[in-house]
């Protein structure tokens, strides 16, 4: 694994910056309650851990305890940012997990590497793959971290594509539940006015185009969702089965906003970019099936200030967005604050039952990162504290919640 913490934070485990007489100490405790710590830490963490002992690493080796580690790190979020004191030079990718106190710095080898006139984008990830897109030379990279390796993987059927072209959304990074070794990059597009699903596979290194259906009604618990276009009154949003594998069968939703819906809430029908010179008051941001509206008020000088957040999802008939609940009013207090830009993403996990919206807010070239996450069976929302990523003067290339990194369980 590439990644190494970066040095303007602490760890949250004291022991993995102390001295080799800590170290020994810790080694002393019994080893159910060594393993207990090992599998509470995260996964740069428990490879900083490694090296401290050869009994820590005999541990933490064994294929058992990889097995455990794997199943907890794979239900963790990771958010990762992509951040460039240039957009040529100087790339860091940094990514921070829930419950931990630092920022981590993932190292990633050629052919990533900005320079040169290079222009590189971070477009997604899940698991232990990310996603880059080059604009000079229009292609998508592979980066697998667990293998040290990275990859250009063939055009799709649209021919090769600039970074603008990729729609946040609308695209969708799977890697296999059977073999953590491969994935399935996919996302959806209109062609000539048809909604179509574009899939790649790594285990065949190939591409799949599959025009999407009418949707007729159905049960959507084992899809993934790709928003392929968001107009002012209706969105137009893929459902792709995951128990398909490399045959999909996508359909297309068509849900609208209900201006009688919202919990009280004013109507909401505006999106989350500017329609002529309408004023910008409610941003949506979409993901997995759900919809963020992040409404704010506006200020002097271009200034707007966070006012409410709302979460939507596709409601059963599959005709309109259903209102779901609004941030509490001490979580808004606390994350209230103003901003001059925002970009963000949501991500949902439907196996897990949670929901997370990340917002990036800008403010005078100061980046703040506001984190929501949302439990749907106990219907309850919580901050989670992220701190300061060090974002003063530098540009955000790329912006993704993923899945939880794993470690190799072979010998």
């Amino acid at each position: 694994m590439i990644m190494e913490t970066t040095a303007d934070h602490h760890t949250r485990r004291s022991f993995t910056t102390s001295s080799p007489s800590s170290a020994v100490g810790f080694t002393l405790l019994p080893s159910e309650l060594i393993e207990k710590i090992l599998l509470s830490l995260a996964l740069p963490e428990l490879v900083r851990v490694k090296s401290l002992n050869r009994s820590v690493s005999r541990i933490a080796s064994d294929p058992a305890f990889l097995r455990e580690f794997n199943a907890v790190s794979s239900s963790a979020t990771w958010l990762f940012l992509y951040k460039k004191r240039s957009w040529h030079r100087d790339a860091v990718l940094q990514g921070f997990t829930s419950g931990s106190s630092s920022w981590f710095r993932v190292e990633i080898r050629d052919p990533i590497r900005p320079g040169g006139g290079e222009s590189v984008y971070f477009l997604t990830a899940a698991g232990n793959f990310f996603l880059f897109a080059s604009n000079s030379r229009k292609e998508v990279i592979a980066v697998d971290l667990a293998a040290r390796t990275a990859r250009t993987i063939p055009p799709s059927p649209l021919g090769p594509r600039g970074t603008s072209s990729w729609r946040r959304s609308g695209m969708k990074l799977v890697v296999s539940r059977s073999d953590r070794n491969k994935y399935r990059f996919m996302f959806g597009e209109l062609v000539d006015s048809r909604p179509v699903l574009f899939l790649y596979s790594s285990e065949t290194d190939t591409w799949r185009s599959v025009e999407a259906r009418e949707a007729r009604g159905g049960e959507w618990s084992d899809h993934i969702f790709l928003n392929v276009s968001n107009g002012p009154e209706e969105n137009l949003v893929m459902a792709v089965r995951l128990s398909d594998g490399l045959d999909p069968q996508p359909v297309v939703l068509r849900p609208r906003f209900n201006a009688a819906e919202g919990g009280g809430q004013q109507p909401t029908s505006a999106v989350g970019f500017s329609w002529g010179n309408v004023t910008i008051d409610r941003v949506h941001v979409y993901g997995d099936g759900y919809t963020m509206v992040v409404r704010s008020k506006g200020g002097d000088g271009g200034v707007r200030v966070l006012e409410s957040m709302e979460l939507w999802g596709l409601d059963g008939d599959n005709r309109k967005w259903r209102y779901l609940s609004g941030v509490p009013v001490k979580i808004m207090e606390v994350i209230r604050k103003p901003y001059k830009a925002m970009v963000g993403c949501v991500e949902g996990r439907r196996e897990i039952g949670r929901i997370n919206g990340v917002l990036m807010c800008n403010f005078e070239g100061l980046w703040d990162v506001v984190w929501v996450e949302y439990d749907v069976g106990r219907k309850e929302w919580s901050l989670v504290p992220v701190p300061d990523c060090k974002m003063m003067g530098l540009n955000l290339a790329g912006i993704a919640v993923s899945s939880g990194l794993t470690m190799s369980e072979s010998p």
